[in-house]
């Protein structure tokens, strides 16, 4: 009877485990935002990769820290891709329905900015939280306008990765 009690335990503390394994999210490197630090798996909903033409990647925390790098045009982008809010599985920020939503805080930002794979899961995230739809021009231009914003507090460098007639893409 004792050893079956054992086993019992051991047989739970295993699968215990294994769920929480299962629940950590499993992002590509980095594991730290390359601008602010922040753990890239704890905001998997949120992540971004930027590829560069030359092979190489950045990768971030959010939208607030993308836009902190492609203000840089230090190198020509082949593609961002950010998390999908529901699978957390990275996605083409073009492709995206982005949602801007003012209720919620966003993860570096005041006013959130989520992507969706697609239009279903972002109109039933508004109908829950608010928002309205957005495309990623429009929710980097948001993240643009918060860093102009920080700018003038003198707490963060301006933003210039929305002017158009100098972007690198």
């Amino acid at each position: 009877m004792k050893r079956l009690v054992i086993t019992g335990i051991l047989f739970m503390i295993g699968m215990i485990v294994t769920v929480a394994l299962a629940a950590v999210s499993k992002v590509e490197p980095p594991d730290s935002c390359e601008v602010c630090g922040m753990k890239r798996p704890a905001f998997a909903k949120s992540r971004m990769l930027i590829t560069y033409e030359d092979g190489s990647t950045f990768g971030t925390c959010s939208i607030a820290c993308v836009s902190d790098e492609l203000a840089k045009k230090e190198k020509k982008v082949k593609s961002v891709q950010v998390g999908d809010y529901i699978s957390e599985k990275l996605i083409d920020v073009k492709s995206a329905v982005w949602v801007i939503n003012a209720k919620k805080r966003g993860v570096m930002s005041p006013v959130a900015k989520w992507a969706f794979a697609g239009k279903t899961d972002a109109d039933a995230y508004i109908k829950k939280n608010g928002g309205k739809l957005a495309t990623w021009d429009e929710a980097l231009t948001a993240a643009c306008d918060e860093r102009k914003g920080d700018d003038a507090k003198g707490t963060k460098a301006g933003c210039n990765c929305c002017d158009k007639k100098d972007q690198k893409k």
